[in-house]
Order: C-alpha cells, then structure tokens, then sequence
C-alpha cells in the first residue's frame, strides 16, 4: 500500500512527521524535512533540478564527462530515498511516501510535501515490496528524464550500492536492528531490477556490486570500495 488517503492501513500525517524527525536525528542522508503543502502525488524531483545538481558534481570534481556527474548525482539522490524509507520502516514501524519528495533547496537534501505514509508490512516479501516502490520506484521515474543516456544495469547498480550503503548506516546507529535490517536488505536485492546487481559479502552488510558508478573516471577519483572494478 502506498498510503492512500482512506485505506485502513494510512498513518496519520503527525505520526508520518513524528517519525522522520526522530530518524532525522541519525543526520547525513536520513533527514527528511517536511512541509504541509498538498501532496499531488506527482514525482517533484524534475530534470531541471537534477541536471543541475548534475552540473555542481561535474564542476566539484572537475570534469566535463557528462555520464560521471549524472551516476554521482544520482547515487546521492538514491541515498537519500532509501535512507528514510528504511529507518522509518524499521524503526517505526511506517513506509512514508515518497512521491511528493522534492529538492529543498540548491543542495541535494530533499523535503517531503504533504507527507503521508503507510503501516509496514510484517513480512518481508510485502515489506521489501512496500519500500522498494517507495525508494527504488520513485527514483526510477526520475531516471525517465535524466540529462543523459545511462546504462540501465549501471542505474541498477547505484540504487542498490545505495541500498546496501544506507542500511550500513542505519545498522551503526541502530545495531539492535541487525537481524530484520539485513533480512530486509537481502530481501530488496532480490526484488525488482536489483536482481542481480551485486551481493553482500560480509556480516557488517559488506557490498560486492556487479557494474561501476564512473567515479573512477574523475579526476583524482577513485574506485569504489564496493565497486566490481575493486580487488
């Protein structure tokens, strides 16, 4: 369920509210800003908005290939659906809904607009489900109207190194979550185009991932420590 109004599983918008504030405190890609105004439903994160965010990453690292700022900026953005998604799931037991998310400013931190959410499903296949339309499903309708041609397994691939990284995070702070964060993490690898995109190789979420976010071909970049280049 994806929270609609009237459906027996809706959170009430405090307790959406309520919830990322407290997983807000965790900084970094958990906070979520909120604002009252009237959720639409429509994705917010336009392509004007991302191509510029796009643009400072090439400026930062001082290159002009167009592929390496896009897949940079768009594995930050992937963090911060998925960091939310599953602090809120896990530790609050709410899917907050992520189709109202938008810029927050000329930074990369997003807001939340009329934010609603839905009770997490207990078991995982529904839960991996529920967070992955939520996360993955919002982002994959932004990649619709990227500023450049991305391989798809290459989009597949930061999405789920974003996954893997936000759930690392979340076990740090919440190491009382390790048995249902990695259950759920498993889970989402092994649903939608995450399939196959890479594997978990250690007991602290350690990730293996199957194709290279580009950042390599930076100047003064490097690969990944996650990156299926690295050794």
């Amino acid at each position: 369920m994806t929270g609609t109004r009237g459906t027996a599983d809706e959170v009430p918008a405090d307790e959406v509210v309520e919830a990322l504030r407290d997983i807000a405190r965790m900084g970094g890609f958990f906070a979520l800003d909120t604002v009252r105004g009237p959720a639409s439903g429509e994705v917010r994160l336009t392509r004007e908005g991302f191509a510029a965010r796009a643009r400072a990453v090439n400026e930062h690292y001082a290159t002009a290939e167009t592929r390496v700022g896009v897949s940079i900026a768009h594995l930050g953005l992937a963090a911060r659906l998925w960091s939310p998604v599953l602090a809120c799931a896990l530790v609050h037991g709410i899917v907050p809904v992520m189709t109202t998310a938008e810029w927050a400013g000329e930074g990369s931190a997003l807001r939340l607009a009329g934010p609603l959410g839905s009770r997490a499903p207990r078991l995982v296949p529904s839960l991996a489900a529920a967070v992955g339309a939520q996360a993955d499903g919002v982002l994959q309708r932004v990649e619709s109207r990227l500023p450049a041609k991305m391989a798809p397994r290459l989009l597949a691939g930061n999405s789920a190194s974003a996954l893997v990284g936000s759930a690392t995070q979340l076990l740090r702070a919440r190491p009382g979550l390790r048995a249902p964060l990695t259950e759920l993490t498993r889970g989402l690898l092994e649903t939608g185009r995450l399939v196959g995109t890479g594997r978990i190789i250690g007991p602290e979420l350690t990730f293996r991932r199957r194709s290279c976010c580009l950042y390599y071909r930076a100047p003064n970049g490097s690969m990944c420590g996650d990156c299926c280049l690295a050794r």
